[in-house]
């Protein structure tokens, strides 16, 4: 006789596990940009925000509008706005937010990255821990 009343793990089905975002806006963040943004007629106008080789870390982070996606990106929205990524920034920014601080020393975006090992001074250079990049000079 087979004993039934054995339980026997069941895989997670795909809509059981919850998926790491790939970016995600603060509130502060998404407010500036819908400022920003307020004039524009394009519904596809968003922040394009990418990785790049540099910095005194390894890798830079870049932001700017963007009036649609490439044929490559990866479009994610967020608090109602549209975030652009393309293909070889996403294995750097999964799971990042992106904020927006407007403090003494000055206002600006800022990504929170938790694949950032370790940053430089500067604030905007970042290395993780698969690729330190090519460190360079900390210049603006």
């Amino acid at each position: 006789m087979i004993d039934t009343t054995t339980d026997i793990p069941q895989p997670q089905r795909l809509t059981d596990v919850e998926a790491t975002p790939l970016v995600v806006l603060s509130e502060a963040a998404a407010a500036k940009l819908t400022e920003l943004t307020a004039g524009e007629t394009d519904p596809n106008t968003g922040l394009r925000v990418y990785v790049y080789s540099g910095g005194c870390s390894g890798f830079r982070y870049g932001m700017m509008l963007e009036d649609q996606p490439g044929p490559e990106d990866i479009t994610v929205e967020s608090r109602g706005i549209k975030v652009y990524v393309d293909q070889q920034s996403t294995q750097y920014l999964t799971g990042s937010e992106i904020d927006y601080l407007d403090t003494l020393m000055g206002a600006g975006f800022t990504v929170n990255n938790p694949n950032a090992v370790s940053g430089c001074g500067c604030g905007s250079s970042f290395r993780t821990a698969e690729s330190a990049g090519m460190p360079g000079g900390c210049s603006h």
